[in-house]
């Protein structure tokens, strides 16, 4: 009797530890909205929320001062599209051999040795895109800034191909094998069966594995605050430098503006903006997630 009891409190104990830390990554994410959300409020009290989402001057540190966010989510989103179009290849392609192809020892170096890339410092991806990578591709274009979109596109991509392989190469690998033989027995080849049959049973994972691409090269600071330039230019030319959301944060959280003022306050809106973005991309993974599985 006593050591039901016992067991009891024990296993009640443990459930509570781990209902505590669940709850904790909830509360946390909610203290992290409501803080941005009150300082927000107080930026948008002297700034309109039309100005903001509509203009294409950002000018908050100059004497002119402009309030309009577009330059900056047009640096983000086209440092991201470069980024992604160097990952997301790349990343099936790498998971696609290690799932289907790659021999067990071949898949026990390799994957560790790619997943080192992720170990590697952010602010060594930057100044390896603005001291190494910038000076050949301005080779091919002659016109290209030394600060530009392009190479850190480029790098971020390189650089989050681990998270995209790693994780997706998980998911085709959790495919049943069942579901494989009954392809070959139909006659595809590997490659038909890893394209056509594996990848659409396995793409809620591929997906994430996405989503969490989309997510990291959105949130990323350094390599941008190195190589893109940090000068909110509305433009979709590659060539030419760009700021992002985050490098605005850190241009501004250096220390040379006053804490409370409404420049200060400027970085809480863009937090907020970035907070949205990330948000709607996660929305978008789980709405096509929930499709696809309904599909098949």
């Amino acid at each position: 009797m006593k050591i039901s009891i016992y067991r009891k409190i024990k296993e009640g104990a443990v459930e509570g530890v781990f209902l505590l830390c669940g709850l904790s990554s909830i509360f946390i994410t909610v203290g992290i909205v409501a803080v941005l959300a009150y300082e927000a409020l107080g930026f948008f009290r002297e700034v309109s929320v039309i100005d903001f989402l509509t203009g294409t001057e950002w000018t908050p540190l100059f004497a002119d001062k402009k309030f309009g966010i577009l330059p900056l989510v047009a640096g983000t989103l086209l440092i991201t599209g470069i980024a992604l179009s160097v990952a997301l290849p790349l990343g099936l392609t790498v998971a696609i051999y290690l799932s289907e192809y790659a021999p067990h020892k071949i898949k026990e170096i390799a994957k560790p040795v790619l997943e080192l890339l992720a170990a590697v410092p952010t602010v060594v991806y930057g100044y390896f895109a603005l001291l190494f990578l910038t000076p050949i591709l301005q080779k091919f274009f002659p016109e290209m800034s030394g600060f530009n979109a392009l190479s850190p596109g480029i790098i971020m991509g390189i650089m989050i191909i681990p998270y995209i392989s790693s994780v997706s190469e998980d998911a085709m690998k959790a495919v049943p094998m069942s579901i494989r033989e009954g392809s070959y027995a139909m006659g595809a080849t590997r490659l038909q069966t890893a394209i056509k049959v594996v990848i659409p049973a396995a793409f809620s994972g591929i997906a994430a594995a996405f989503i969490m691409g989309i997510s990291r090269a959105i949130g990323e600071t350094m390599v941008v605050a190195i190589a893109a330039g940090m000068m909110p230019n509305f433009t979709a030319n590659p060539t030419q430098p760009v700021q992002t959301l985050t490098s605005y944060i850190v241009q501004v959280s250096l220390g040379d503006v006053p804490h409370g003022t409404l420049e200060y306050k400027t970085i809480f809106a863009v937090g907020m903006t970035l907070f949205l973005m990330t948000l709607g991309f996660n929305i978008i993974g789980f709405w096509l997630r929930s499709r696809i599985r309904e599909a098949y």
